[in-house]
């Protein structure tokens, strides 16, 4: 059993976490939700030991095996995937070398009848015993097994980590925690960077045999089907009910309900019986009734309502010129880089007002059939766009795009033109920019802020097809409800690359599958698809196993190939251009960083004389420096996560 015991976490004047308290079984699926900024991620860090709380405790048993997984992480390059997944086995190993040595010490002693030699003979069966439990000889086929389930192939086994993306090196991390069989498990975002087939299987696998977890994730169906607790977090509050998410929406709102209707009976009590005060006070007659009713006012306890964190997102996207009736057709087109195809054949169709999803492992092509349809890569084959189409595109690392130097405002005014730059205050008002949080910096913002100013960009001017590459990733449930339902009513075309089922659910119409270097569609929703492709998989394993070919694992910007080809001079011009960029952009970080950290320093010089510690705005300054050193740190990773894809790139380049 873990237990949370009036947690306060503050920052400066402002607290986040509010004396919450909770208990955890050994068995609970918890479901951590709340907006963005709410304190979700602050909590498993305390949890994980990795932050202190400003007051109260986490009370874990000594023995305990915590798993974590934070949204970002750093990882090391020395191993291969395998060699990297199989460290959570480092207990099993250190009780086979002790297993190994007393075995060894056992062949050379000889004194059968010692007290001492009776004591080994039972350690060493205490720790076979214990190797049986941990599974020890299964280690080989659940290593396997648990990358299999998370999308890799073998063929990627054994292959160094640094030739795999962030998203794909989180997997590597995910395995890792999941092999550790940990007694309570942590887990930050773990479905951002993995497709529809590998979160049903981590869906399976956390329902069916983790022990304790608790899960932030803004993916709705995997948390109602991994968890049976929700505890939300809403202005430094907690909200705690024993089922899943669905249920725990409808309970919270009959609960709101309830204290309103009791509120309101109570507020009418008071009020009659302060009319009646008022009214007989000076009557000596009623002298005692005033009084009895004096005390029964002072004696009432105040029914409170919970306070409701009301500020939403709202979005609606301005009416689609109109296109022709078939905005994108494709016959037979072709994507390869050299040997390496990525699809072919490929012939769809999509109407005038359809909203289509593009679903399949990462890798398999669909964020390079969006770039191939915005005619930002060559490709073979017709592709055609329709009369009039007028294209808005987001992309996965839109939010991450924008000069961080200028504010929220700037950012939105330098991209507008025309009369809606005098509409620019109420557009961010109504994208929660509103008021002093439009002054903010680019820098400071939160992954949801950025996706939401990125969003905002598609209002600027009316388009007929909406391109939608993983838009929810960032964004808090209310947010992607917003966006849903915007969506539903938008009267022109969307192409919507996304893994959120729940998001797809009700929104799409047809979807389009990638794999084996085929697109398929399919007619009707995204769950009708998933109930097909279960059927379809049982036959597969009817069929005799085909020769696995190497995955294609795609970032932000690039694909990183794992067999030579050889690229145009365009595109290499295009790889050495973006390289130079992002080793400008980490030699930028590296010095932010270096001028943070000097900073910080002299602040805790100060903060060590008796008037520097009792200064509340220097305590203010000096935790948002160290805020604005981790989100650099975060930026500096992942610049040098794309860098050293590039650098891979180029390698392979210049060897072919």
């Amino acid at each position: 059993m873990y237990s949370v015991e009036g947690l306060t976490v503050s920052f400066g004047s402002f607290t986040l976490l509010d004396e919450i308290g909770f208990v955890i079984d050994k068995k609970d699926k918890i479901a951590l939700v709340g907006k963005n900024g709410a304190g979700k991620s602050t909590l498993l860090k305390i949890f994980a030991g990795l932050q202190e709380p400003v007051k109260g405790r986490v009370v874990i048993p000594r023995d305990a095996i915590v798993g974590y997984l934070p949204q970002q992480m750093q990882v090391t390059d020395e191993r291969t995937v395998k060699e990297e997944a199989s460290l959570a086995f480092s207990r099993i190993l250190q009780l086979e070398t002790d297993l190994e040595k007393m075995n060894t010490e056992l062949a050379s002693r000889e004194d059968y009848e010692s007290e001492s030699y009776h004591k080994l003979i039972d350690n060493i069966t205490t720790l076979n015993e214990r190797l049986a439990m941990e599974g020890a000889s299964n280690r080989e086929a659940e290593t396997e097994k648990t990358l299999l389930g998370l999308g890799f192939v073998r063929t990627d086994f054994d292959r160094p980590t640094n030739e795999f993306s962030g998203g794909w090196r989180m997997r590597i991390e995910l395995a890792k925690l999941l092999l550790l069989k940990p007694d309570i498990l942590l887990l930050d975002e773990p479905t951002n960077h993995l497709d529809i087939e590998s979160i049903q299987w981590l869906e399976n696998f956390l329902a069916t045999q983790a022990n304790a977890v608790v899960v932030v994730s803004h993916d709705r169906a995997f948390i109602d089907r991994v968890c049976q607790r929700t505890i939300e977090i809403s202005l430094g509050k907690i909200y705690d009910y024993r089922v899943n998410y669905s249920k725990y929406v409808e309970l919270r709102k009959e609960r709101r309900e309830q204290q309103l209707r009791a509120y309101e009976n109570q507020r009418k009590q008071i009020e009659d019986t302060e009319d009646f005060i008022e009214r007989f006070r000076y009557k000596a007659t009623k002298a005692v009734q005033v009084q009895s009713r004096i005390k029964q006012l002072e004696k009432l306890e105040r029914i409170e309502i919970d306070e409701e964190d009301n500020s939403a997102l709202r979005l609606k996207f301005p009416p689609a010129p109109r296109s022709g009736s078939y905005p994108v057709i494709m016959e037979n087109v072709r994507k390869s880089y050299g040997d390496h195809i990525v699809f072919k054949d490929a012939t769809l169709t999509i109407n005038r007002g359809e909203k289509v999803a593009f679903v399949g492992k990462n890798g398999e092509g669909k964020s390079t059939l969006v770039k191939c349809i915005m005619g930002q890569i060559p490709f073979e084959g017709k592709l055609q766009l329709g009369h009039n189409v007028k294209i808005g595109y987001f992309a996965q690392n839109q939010a991450d795009l924008m000069n961080e130097k200028l504010t929220v405002f700037e950012t939105i005014d330098y991209a507008t033109t025309g009369d809606i730059r005098t509409k620019i205050r109420d557009i961010l008002g109504a994208f929660m920019f509103g008021g002093e949080a439009s002054d903010k910096k680019v820098a400071v913002l939160s992954g949801g802020e950025r996706t939401r100013l990125a969003m905002i960009r598609l209002l600027l001017e009316p388009v007929n097809l909406l391109i939608l590459d993983e838009p929810t990733n960032h964004l808090d449930m209310r947010s992607k409800d917003v966006l849903k339902e915007a969506l539903k009513e938008f009267d022109g075309t969307a192409i919507l690359v996304s893994h959120d089922r729940e998001f797809l659910d009700g929104l799409v119409d047809k979807v389009y599958e990638f794999g084996n270097q085929q697109i398929k569609e399919h007619l009707g929703g995204i769950y009708e698809f998933l109930e097909r492709k279960r059927i379809e998989n049982l036959q597969e394993l009817e069929k005799p196993a085909k020769g696995e070919r190497q995955k294609v694992k795609e970032t932000d910007s690039f694909t990183l190939h794992p067999s030579p080809f050889t690229p145009s001079y365009a595109e290499r011009k295009e790889q050495q251009k973006q390289l130079r960029r992002l080793e400008q952009e980490i030699a930028k970080y590296e010095k932010q960083i270096e001028d943070l950290e000097t900073e910080i320093k002299e602040i805790e010089t100060i903060l060590t004389t008796p008037e520097g510690a009792s200064n509340v705005d220097l305590l203010w300054k000096h935790a948002e420096l160290q805020k604005k050193v981790s989100e650099a740190m975060d930026k500096w990773a992942r610049a040098e996560e794309m860098a050293i894809e590039w650098r891979q790139l180029s390698k392979v380049v210049s060897q072919s």
